[in-house]
């Protein structure tokens, strides 16, 4: 499988990694399934945090799946063992900061017992899925898509075994500042500039065009805060992944067509955009900070999400705001639903309405009309189904249901 087409490994430590999942793989099928997942852009946004990688992966079903694969990460002992080693040769480091995984230094760390690498059995995959192969091919999906962002930063290897870039850098930093000091002797005092002369006024380049947009949003990765109080891990990840579309949505368009919503609405979205089947306890957390923000019940935007899902900002519309119709598609609707032999609806407002069988449509300002449905006898209306410009296509497909 590690054919380097873009979505396994073309770096050596990149392919290391594939090979470690097709070594944990004991189903071809599986594997071939989960490289063609990558190559279609199934994948969604990955999230790296120690210890755990995790993303979305779209299979046959309309919702994606939670997959993770988990890692162990080092011991203390192990890091300060591997920074000894990369300090000690001054090639190492030039490598890291190139943002290039030497081979050698991964030698010289295994020599002292740290295997940066993952061996067979290392990587423990986990899925949403009901499929049970080890690893299903999701989980295959996600390690292919992972070894192209270690292709293009091994760092990205390194935080998931434990560290992110920035600290191994700065640990690396005053690793090579202490041994040059014991190598070298002291400068001399580097001579002092008159303030009046680094203050006087000069001429600045002009500042540089800038960067051309890339052609996707970018990737969400990095560990994100897990300590008590602190947001929900998943919850931010999400609302990165939701700045980053926006923000290149404004680049390339010059719009932000989240602008004009309200907060209300836009807390909506938010919510309808959180993938995965059913509520999990990420989504419930997620539910009742939006809910309480604005105060409002996770009752209520279940409610919302449910019409946003059905029929955006105007399926939203129709739920929360009733309206007063002119003459024409509604007035018609009641003799086209009596010729096809429907039950019948009481009128009111933009609502058509049967309260003992739990059924009713509403009209929009799009001209499409909204199935709803409520337990028989009751007042307490769910969007349910997909909205019709015919009426009687509408109601039929609810009685179906």
């Amino acid at each position: 499988m590690s054919d380097r087409d873009g979505t396994s490994g073309s770096s050596w430590w990149g392919n290391a990694w594939v090979r470690a999942l097709e070594a944990l793989s004991l189903d071809p099928a599986r594997l071939a399934r989960g490289h063609v997942y990558a190559s279609g852009g199934n994948v969604g946004a990955i999230s790296v945090a120690p210890g755990r990688i995790i993303t979305y992966v779209r299979g046959s079903r309309p919702r994606p799946y939670r997959t993770e694969i988990r890692l162990r990460t080092l011991s203390d002992d192990d890091w300060d063992r591997f920074l000894a080693t990369a300090a000690a040769d001054p090639a190492h480091m030039a490598a890291l900061l190139d943002k290039d995984m030497p081979h050698s230094l991964v030698d010289s760390a295994a020599e002292v017992g740290v295997g940066l690498l993952p061996a067979p059995g290392d990587l423990i995959p986990s899925c949403s899925c009901p499929d049970r192969g080890h690893p299903c091919k999701h989980a295959a999906a996600l390690c292919y898509e992972t070894a192209r962002l270690l292709d293009a930063d091994p760092f990205v290897l390194l935080l998931v075994r434990g560290r992110t870039e920035r600290e191994l850098l700065d640990d690396l930093a005053r690793r090579n500042a202490a041994h040059s000091a014991r190598e070298k002797p002291a400068p001399p005092p580097f001579p002092g500039v008159p303030a009046t002369t680094a203050l006087a006024p000069r001429t600045l380049p002009p500042l540089p065009g800038p960067l051309p947009v890339p052609p996707q949003p970018g990737h969400a990765s990095g560990a994100y805060p897990g300590t008590r109080g602190a947001p929900d891990p998943l919850s931010l990840d999400l609302l990165v992944t939701d700045a980053a579309a926006r923000a290149h949505t404004l680049l390339t368009t010059g719009a932000d067509p989240i602008a004009p919503l309200t907060p209300w609405q836009d807390a909506v979205r938010l919510a309808a955009a959180q993938p995965g089947s059913g509520l999990t306890a990420a989504t419930r957390r997620l539910y009742a900070t939006l809910a309480s923000a604005h105060d409002r019940s996770p009752t209520d935007l279940a409610r919302a999400v449910a019409a946003w899902q059905q029929g955006g900002l105007t399926g939203l519309s129709v739920l929360e705001t009733p309206w007063d119709p002119p003459a024409g598609p509604f007035d018609r609707a009641r003799p086209a639903l009596a010729a096809a032999d429907l039950p019948r609806l009481r009128p009111h407002r933009n609502r058509l309405s049967d309260a003992e069988r739990g059924i009713q449509l509403r009209l929009g300002h799009d001209e499409r009309w909204y199935p709803y449905e409520s337990d028989p006898g009751t007042d307490d209306w769910w969007p349910t189904g997909t909205p019709d410009a015919d009426p009687v296509g509408a109601l039929t497909a609810l009685l179906d249901a």
